[in-house]
């Protein structure tokens, strides 16, 4: 049922009641993760707080909120104006008439996750065991997001791939290879979960759980690996591997090839391998 301009007044209270409800719809209907979900809460309180909200005119004015975080850093920032935005368009969607102001976004720097090499990952893998183990075979074999291992379900895992689901609740199908796909049958038959590959009396293990779990396995190498490092390194390994670009972004979920090539970043050598394999003065000789 549409939330209409009649039935309830608009003012900073009655807005912030519905903050609730929007973070309920993005976790249920988005698939959005716990982390997201605390950020998204905390900005909406923050901003709707100090806001000015004319209830004649139907005007939010952000930009006594925009003065509060003026110094932080332009990417938190950015994260901010967007939960923002999310969370007038739900509005929108829900009945309301509006106009907002003072949530014109910011420039931020284009940055890359530092990736873990590859010798690291290894030295961590045979250091761990068991869950552990398989948790991070799974994020830098398949390039997962910690919160699709924590919603990965045992009916979506096939004879050789995996059904996740990821961001705005996009399927996709990743292919597993052979030893992978051994450690996760014996995993199956040996810890027998119900409904979620990760769980504990039937309730899955949360996206901190898992990323708890990661942190320990490289900490006992004397390493602060985060979950999405692992991710990068997919990406960075498959591409210096020779993998297309647009398959590496398929398996990623990136909606954009753009969003790939800002994600990862290819070695000088391999750009430089790619050159003189695609350009024809290059296959010419005695020029």
């Amino acid at each position: 049922m549409s939330i209409t301009e009649s039935s309830r007044s608009f003012t900073n209270g009655s807005l912030t009641a519905l903050i609730d409800k929007f973070l309920d719809y993005l976790q249920k209907n988005r698939g959005r993760g716990a982390l997201t979900i605390k950020v998204y809460k905390a900005a909406l309180k923050a901003a709707l707080k100090v806001a000015i909200v004319d209830e004649k005119l139907k005007t939010i004015d952000f930009m006594p909120y925009r003065e509060t975080i003026e110094n932080q850093a332009p990417k938190t920032i950015a994260k901010n104006l967007s939960a923002i935005r999310s969370f007038l368009s739900y509005l929108e969607a829900m009945g309301w008439r509006f106009h907002a102001y003072a949530l014109e976004s910011v420039k931020v720097p284009k940055s890359l996750p530092k990736p873990a090499a590859h010798k690291q990952i290894v030295e961590a893998l045979d250091a761990a065991s068991g869950e552990n183990a398989i948790l991070i075979e799974l994020l830098y074999g398949l390039g997962l997001r910690i919160s699709e291992a924590a919603s990965l379900r045992v009916e979506n895992i096939g004879a050789n791939f995996l059904r996740v689901k990821g961001k705005g609740n996009k399927t996709r199908e990743i292919p597993i290879f052979d030893s992978l796909k051994d450690k996760i049958d014996r995993y199956l038959a040996q810890k027998a979960p119900a409904r979620f590959f990760f769980e504990e009396k039937g309730k899955p293990l949360s996206d901190n759980q898992l990323r708890y779990k990661v942190a320990r396995s490289f900490k006992e190498i004397g390493l602060k690996i985060a979950p999405h490092q692992l991710r990068h390194s997919f990406a960075t390994e498959m591409l210096n591997g020779g993998a297309r670009i647009a398959d590496v972004s398929e398996i990623l979920g990136h909606s954009q090839l753009a969003t790939t090539e800002i994600y990862t970043k290819l070695s000088t050598s391999m750009k430089l391998k790619s050159y003189i394999a695609a350009h024809p003065l290059c296959k010419e000789t005695g020029r």
